[in-house]
């Protein structure tokens, strides 16, 4: 079964709703490990010394910035914690737009709200009064170590936190040199019109993405399958941690929060928003052997590759 990411709050004027953070993409990518062609031995990689060649351990290895060719200002672990977000379990709803105001080149990736134990009430009450008014929640989430803008929407029985890219993320149109101005203006006719018109009725259909398949996936899936039935091949799984516990919950009263949230003209907590800018060092020190760990499982681990 799959794990939560977090289990937090979900907070909207001063309602709270229980939920755990869970993944809304399944990866099915074929990776490869690459190989010795002579000896067919995995190749590693190695962290070296640009200058003497000789190979880093962890515990050498700081990180910096290229603030100009050459050119390094190195940070340390307190200056990366002191601009990570205070707040790690919750989404919290700053406002709430129109749906189609926001263009689709925004999205990003996809995960599942799922309510905590007796948090139904709440979380049904979001989801239908978002699908009714047509609104999408504008909010900003954690994930792992970094802070992200979000949306929350319905979709069928669930509610949907798709992370949003943020503006200087996305590239003008008009960085190209695009075809703009009237039909007219490349000889385009209404016969022309009419007929592609025509052609576009005739191959519309409803979106149904269980008719779509990797099929270059597949197709390579079947080359691997053959290779492993004639020379046998062996699959390595690694542990996941374990699940935390789901936040408990306490019996509200909707009625009156909701009241108070709009007698307030209250849009999430903004009083928190500079709480976001104060270094969380409790949670960044229990999350050190964390790092280290996966450091050292880095350093065991031979490369892989994605299928193209």
């Amino acid at each position: 079964m799959a794990r939560p990411i977090w289990t937090g709050t979900l907070s909207f004027g001063l309602l709270n709703v229980p939920v755990s953070l869970m993944s809304g993409e399944r990866k099915v990518d074929l990776h490869f490990r690459m190989l010795d062609s002579r000896d067919r031995k995995p190749i590693r990689f190695e962290r070296v010394n640009a200058d003497t060649g000789e190979e880093v351990p962890w515990k050498d290895i700081v990180k910096a910035y290229e603030y100009d060719k050459g050119s390094y200002v190195v940070l340390e672990e307190d200056d990366i914690r002191s601009a990570a977000p205070e707040s790690h379990e919750t989404v919290e709803v700053e406002t709430f737009v129109d749906a189609s105001q926001i263009d689709p080149r925004y999205y990003e990736k996809p995960y599942l709200l799922v309510p905590g134990k007796k948090a139904e009430k709440g979380y049904v009450l979001l989801r239908e009064t978002l699908r009714s008014t047509g609104k999408v929640g504008i909010a900003r989430v954690v994930v792992r170590t970094r802070e992200y803008l979000c949306a929350v929407m319905p979709n069928d029985d669930a509610l949907v936190l798709m992370i949003l890219r943020y503006p200087q993320e996305l590239v003008e149109p008009d960085d190209y040199k695009l075809p703009s101005g009237k039909l007219a203006d490349y000889r385009i006719t209404s016969k022309e019109t009419a007929m592609a018109e025509q052609l576009i009725e005739s191959m519309a259909g409803d979106w149904d993405p269980s008719q779509y398949h990797d099929e270059f996936r597949e197709r390579l899936q079947q080359v691997l399958n053959k290779r492993i039935k004639s020379k046998g091949g062996t699959t390595q799984v690694e542990d996941e941690p374990a699940p935390r516990e789901d936040a408990t919950t306490n019996v509200v009263d909707f009625m009156s929060l909701l009241q108070k949230s709009l007698d307030a003209n209250k849009r999430t907590p903004a009083k928190k928003a500079a709480a976001r800018k104060a270094p969380a060092k409790k949670a960044a020190v229990k999350k050190a052997p964390a790092k280290k760990a996966a450091k050292k499982a880095a350093r065991k681990t031979p490369a892989r590759r994605k299928a193209g």
